[in-house]
């Protein structure tokens, strides 16, 4: 029996639809499903048991026996999130009670941490997960700093030699887009707004560059495919032996202008494109360049490639968000 939090959310639901696909499960879903239209990313699964987040320690108790996995995808993720008690709460001490409970009943444990614990770093995007690599990061926001905290606690106990759980991994994911993201409103990714933007026939419209040697919409991501994201998660569970804290990212930083060029592509459309003045208030610390150092998660064996950013646009267009039924 898996559990996977955070289930009803965008990498959530597409990890529960590679776990189904593979034959796994029982599958049981904690999380909120609220009033928006979220309950339709599981709307095709077949789930065992619906849990919400304060009633899962009690389930888990209960069903302690049966629990062969748990996959922590909840968290509260909006960067903008101002509540740092709530984001105590919900991002750092549900995730180490989770794992508390993992090292007590030897249950493997799977959690998100965030390429948001790198902060404003252009270089060096590497997966250490020793305490002092970790004690070095500087997030920008209240949201990456939790992750931060977590992944610091976590580093602590295992160097003090406490209980873990027999396998563990913190995943931090990059710029992630995919099918199932619809609820995320301003949070979706650059790819979901740009299609809506193309398909309506509008402008698309992008910051221009501040910086030399750098021209407008030529500023970097390393933007990664859903569906590589719950691979790994996936050949995680298949290779029990593996623990750590790793990047997901495809490993190649690509431009903004780059997304609306294949989605101008794939859709057979114009990308027509403006370039905005970007608000003075972001431009000292905009981020120019990301790019996931993938070489310890290849290292440990998960060599298969990612798709590109053309491939995974592709997909995307084709498989979902061109369709009526816009999702997995």
């Amino acid at each position: 029996m898996i559990v996977v939090t955070g289930a009803a959310g965008f990498i959530g639901s597409n990890l529960v639809a590679d776990l189904e696909a593979r034959g796994a499960g029982p599958i049981v879903v904690c999380d909120w499903f609220g009033t928006d239209e979220r309950w339709r990313n599981l709307a095709k699964r077949k789930i065992d048991a619906f849990v919400r987040p304060e009633d899962l320690g009690e389930w888990l108790n209960a069903n302690a026996g049966d629990v062969t996995a748990v996959i922590h995808m909840g968290a509260i993720s909006a960067t903008t999130e101002r509540d740092v008690d709530k984001l105590v709460e919900n991002n750092i001490n549900f995730t180490v009670r989770l794992w508390d409970w993992c090292a007590l009943h030897q249950v493997p444990f799977l959690y998100a941490s965030s390429a948001a614990t790198y902060g404003g770093i252009e270089t060096g995007f590497t997966d250490a997960d020793d305490l002092d690599a970790l004690m070095k990061l500087r997030p920008l926001n209240a949201y990456g700093w939790s992750k931060q905290a977590t992944d610091v606690i976590f580093a602590r106990r295992i160097a003090d030699g406490k209980p873990t759980p027999p396998q563990w991994a913190g995943l931090k994911f990059f710029n992630v887009y995919g099918p199932n993201e619809y609820h995320k409103d301003d949070q979706m990714s650059v790819a979901c707004k740009l299609f809506t933007q193309i398909r309506a026939g509008g402008t698309v419209r992008l910051f221009k560059s501040y910086r030399d040697g750098i021209g407008d919409g030529d500023q970097r991501r390393d933007f990664v495919y859903v569906k590589d994201c719950t691979r790994a998660v996936t050949w995680l569970l298949e290779n029990p032996k593996t623990s750590g804290i790793f990047n997901v990212g495809s490993g190649a930083a690509r431009s903004f202008l780059d997304i609306a060029k294949a989605l101008g592509r794939v859709m057979n459309a114009e990308a027509k494109v403006e370039f905005i003045d970007m608000p003075e208030a972001i431009r000292d610390r905009y981020q120019y360049f990301t790019q996931a150092d993938m070489t310890k998660f290849h290292d440990a064996g998960l060599n298969a490639p990612f798709a590109s950013l053309e491939d995974g646009i592709s997909d995307y267009v084709a498989q979902y968000m061109a369709r009526e039924d816009q999702y997995r």
